[in-house]
């Protein structure tokens, strides 16, 4: 695996949670893989699980990792190129990303969409070029349309928490929020749900549906009660409209997750990415409830990110 920036990546999805799944049981069993190898994460953006549990993923499998925080401790970075750097920008990506390869055997980047010019955050222009500067391996950490580490582990708990046997009723609801959200997160649990054996029901206000490149084969509603019956997984997930790029349409009034509407689920798990505002994207009853999967979740990421890096290193190491 050279790359991991979406569910395009990977050639056997299901192998891929499995792998997961295993190291979940042994998780220091591939030391000997990151011997003498580093792994880079560079963050422009706030981290709380995507930084530890990557970090601690490379750490569990021998490798030293450097961490920084772009925006906060280098240089104001240019990613155009052709201009003319006479202006705040210090240091273009060019030699940015270059000597960063140089130093990182792995590299992984998060970067969010500044949620103003749809074509240019679906171009996904930083993490590519990333991509083609480096030349070494990289990990999304999230960008500006997908998070798939936080999908691969989405779908690891899926599996572990499914009931034998049965194909799963999953709902992905959008749900309230005071600013505008990255479709991140929902566009990329939406693309590896597709992938998955799993009936994907996406429900959303008018007005918030998302691309169809991500959505196509699911079935869209926007009557959330509709969607609920007999759902076996509700993922919570914000996110600001598509069409009206970025824009928030609506207060949300009424699609909050209750104890109340999930009485109309096949007493659903309930799955969220976290960081989550509490009593307004998710009630506190629901949160603090035996239907909450939200920290078994984020642990899975690790594992998650463990088994993503396992494949680059055996690339790596022959």
């Amino acid at each position: 695996m050279k790359q991991f920036t979406s569910v395009h990546d990977v050639q056997d999805v299901a192998a891929l949670v499995n792998e997961a799944l295993e190291l979940k049981k042994s998780p220091y069993t591939h030391r000997e893989l990151g011997k003498d190898k580093t792994l880079g994460l560079i963050f422009m953006n706030p981290s709380l699980r995507t930084r530890l549990s990557t970090q601690k993923a490379g750490m569990n499998l021998g490798m030293n990792v450097m961490v920084m925080n772009l925006d906060k401790e280098g240089w104001a970075l240019e990613t155009q190129d052709g201009v003319i750097m006479d202006g705040t920008t210090v240091e273009h990506i060019r030699e940015a990303a270059a000597v960063m390869g140089q130093y990182c055997d792995i590299i992984g980047i998060r970067s969010f969409p500044k949620l103003q010019d749809r074509e240019e955050d679906y171009s996904e222009d930083l993490l590519n070029k990333f991509i083609e500067l480096t030349g070494v391996p990289i990990v999304s950490l999230e960008s500006a349309t997908r998070h798939p580490l936080q999908s691969l582990a989405d779908l690891v708990t899926i599996k572990e928490q499914a009931v034998a046997g049965k194909r799963p009723k999953v709902v992905l609801s959008w749900a309230p929020h005071i600013k505008p959200i990255p479709h991140c997160v929902a566009n990329s649990f939406a693309e590896w749900m597709q992938q998955a054996d799993v009936e994907l029901v996406i429900t959303n206000p008018e007005g918030y549906d998302l691309a169809e490149e991500f959505t196509r084969g699911a079935q869209v509603l926007h009557n959330q009660d509709e969607a609920l019956q007999d759902a076996d997984f509700v993922y919570v997930k914000n996110w600001s409209s598509y069409e009206q790029y970025g824009q928030v349409l609506t207060d949300g009034e009424g699609w909050m997750i209750t104890n109340e509407k999930l009485a109309q689920t096949n007493n659903a798990k309930v799955m969220h990415c976290l960081p989550v505002r509490r009593g307004l994207e998710l009630s506190h009853e629901v949160l603090d409830g035996p239907n909450s999967l939200v920290i078994e979740q984020a642990n899975n990421r690790l594992y998650a990110a463990q088994a993503v890096l396992k494949r680059m290193l055996e690339g790596i190491n022959g």
